[in-house]
């Protein structure tokens, strides 16, 4: 038996580690990874046309599956351009390895063509990085990197130079069992009691879910009803916990609707589940606050505590519900069930008058028309910028659906290539990517990777030409809109001469005859639709510590809701209040 070089024992450690695929741009450096590969059944190579793409395609995958995704560079500029996504997987705690090939070990420092120093780089958007300088490291300082990839949920980074990648790798060499999924954490005796004086002591209790609630909807649920509290959830926490949710009183925070806001100000214990919500201005500094997070360094960097407690949402929940004695009193409950359902009866004339009717076409009836016909487990990506605003505000979670996008490190262009992610993972599930013009063409060659690969994933552009988000901000600031109109394309046309299915949609009749022709296609397919560039979106509670930095506007062409079928649910909530 041949033996074995340090990629060849690379390529399959990451294959012992439950990767199957490995995003990238070849590239020299690189070619000796690459061609391991190659002769691995056990994992694909996934050629991209951009490197940035890779990151984020990796990221999206370790987001579907919860295990560990790859992704790989070549020396200097090519490594230099994963960490765009990396900074994203990273923020997102999603497990991802990412390969930095470099430049030869005997000219480093010596200011060789192409280097750079990814020890220097990557340090800020990962838990792991080292260089691999000698063989003898392997497999040790591999495994030890993925190990932190999925044990502390984020990015490791391992740079390797292209001729330390053709050596033997080490004889007899200790390969060890790979840690592959991560323990729960529960909270000691001490804190839950502590915690459940706090919750029979108060007579309003307000949840406010973030995403590490994924997997806890019942306990969630359980608790609420046993405390008789409204929750509320940041972005990242609607897909965990808005379905099948009696006690919901909608979203707080920059793109936020219903009551949330007044449920978080108006309690006097506040139970924050997994959530780093980052916006402190719209929490409360006069109530009594209680964090629950699986990383110790959450706590209480967002607002004062009253107390912390370390450990997952669910086992905590498990610990303390049987424990906290039954609320009777309905009364705050039912008086925020109100209040949202109010709020968004409010908010949703402005988009229900003609909507079918307006020209350009509204974004909010693109997304309501794209809620309804998805699948029921589809994955949506979603961009950046206003199309987050939609998702938010259209897309119904029912518990099979995903919802991705960039909503913590808040990149342009992160949709369709995480979709190219998300579509890998399954080739019959329906994944569609939500993109604003400015973040599609940001990465649009990537497009031709769909059509590489034959990816049935469905690309709804929502076109406006214009950086409406931006325009926003400017508002804000009192300044004129400049440098925002984008001079965009057919972006359908641009669709078909790529080999792929696309069809341009002006008027809104056309619109829902058009998804469904897209959605029926077997392969690729892109949706050009032409929006209102003046329909915009501002938050329920504004003021000026809320303004600074984000887009707010009182001009009369800002609207201020828009919310779907969430409507139909805080009113059938609202029918289920019990009546004396």
């Amino acid at each position: 038996m041949a033996k074995q070089n340090v990629s060849e024992q690379f390529v399959d450690i990451l294959v012992r580690a439950g990767v199957k695929r490995l995003y990238g741009v070849v590239g020299d450096s690189l070619n000796p990874v690459v061609d391991a590969v190659r002769r691995n059944a056990g994992i694909e190579w996934i050629q991209v046309r951009h490197e940035e793409t890779a990151a984020f395609a990796a990221g999206a995958e370790a987001q579907i599956t919860g295990t560990l995704a790859a992704c790989a560079g070549s020396c200097g500029p090519g490594n230099l351009h994963l960490i765009n996504g990396l900074y994203d997987a990273h923020r997102s705690m999603a497990p991802v390895l990412a390969l930095a090939s470099h430049i030869p070990s005997s000219e480093i420092g010596l200011g060789y063509f192409q280097e750079t120093h990814p020890g220097l780089l990557f340090q800020e958007c990962s838990h792991y990085n080292e260089m691999i300088s000698n063989p003898q490291q392997m497999p040790r300082l591999l495994q030890t990197a993925i190990q932190h990839a999925i044990g502390r949920g984020g990015v490791s980074v391992v740079s390797m130079p292209g001729d330390i990648a053709s050596q033997p790798a080490p004889e007899k060499s200790i390969e060890h069992a790979l840690v592959t999924a991560r323990p729960t954490v529960r909270p000691g005796d001490e804190e839950i009691e502590k915690l459940c004086r706090m919750v029979d002591a108060a007579k309003r209790v307000t949840l406010f879910c973030g995403s590490g609630t994924a997997g806890a909807h019942a306990e969630v649920m359980e608790f609420a009803e046993r405390v008789k509290a409204p929750v509320g959830h940041a972005l990242r926490g609607k897909e965990w916990i808005q379905y099948d949710n009696p006690y919901d009183v909608g979203m707080s925070g920059l793109l936020g609707y219903g009551a949330a806001y007044e449920a978080t100000n108006e309690c006097d214990l506040l139970i924050l589940l997994g959530t780093d919500f980052p916006y402190n201005a719209f929490l409360p500094t006069d109530v009594k606050i209680v964090q629950v997070d699986v990383r110790p360094e959450n706590l209480g960097r967002r607002s004062k505590l009253d107390l912390g407690i370390w450990g997952d949402v669910r086992e905590t929940l498990r610990c303390l519900t049987p424990q906290v004695k039954v609320k009777t009193d309905r009364k705050f409950l039912d008086r925020m069930l109100k209040k949202h359902a109010d709020a968004l009866e409010g908010v949703v004339k402005a988009y229900t008058r003609k909507v079918e009717k307006h020209i350009p076409i509204h974004p909010e009836y693109v997304a309501s028309v794209l809620d309804e016909l998805a699948d029921e487990d589809a994955v949506f990506t979603v961009d950046t910028g206003m199309c987050n605003v939609w998702a938010a505000r259209y897309l119904t979670p029912n518990g099979k659906r995903r919802v991705i996008g960039s909503f913590s490190h808040g990149s342009m262009a992160n949709a369709l290539p995480q979709a190219i992610g998300a579509q890998f993972v399954d080739r019959s599930r329906q994944v569609v990517s939500m993109s604003g013009d400015g973040g599609f063409t940001m990465l649009m060659g990537d497009f031709l990777t769909l059509v590489q690969y034959n990816l049935p994933v469905k690309v709804v552009v929502f076109n406006n030409s214009s950086l409406s988000m931006v325009e926003l901000e400017m508002l804000v600031a009192g300044l004129p809109s400049f440098g925002t109109t984008n001079k965009n394309p057919d972006f359908a046309a641009i669709a078909r001469a790529a080999g792929a299915y696309g069809v341009r949609v002006e008027r809104p009749k056309q619109l829902e005859g058009a998804l469904k022709d897209a959605f029926k296609h077997k392969g690729p397919a892109l949706v050009d639709v032409v929006t209102d560039p003046n329909a915009l979106s501002i938050p329920p509670k504004i003021s000026a510590e809320m303004v600074t930095g984000f887009a707010l506007s009182a001009s009369k062409i800002v609207l201020d809701g828009g919310v779907g079928r969430m409507l139909q649910m805080a009113r059938s909530n609202l029918r289920n209040v019990p009546r004396p």
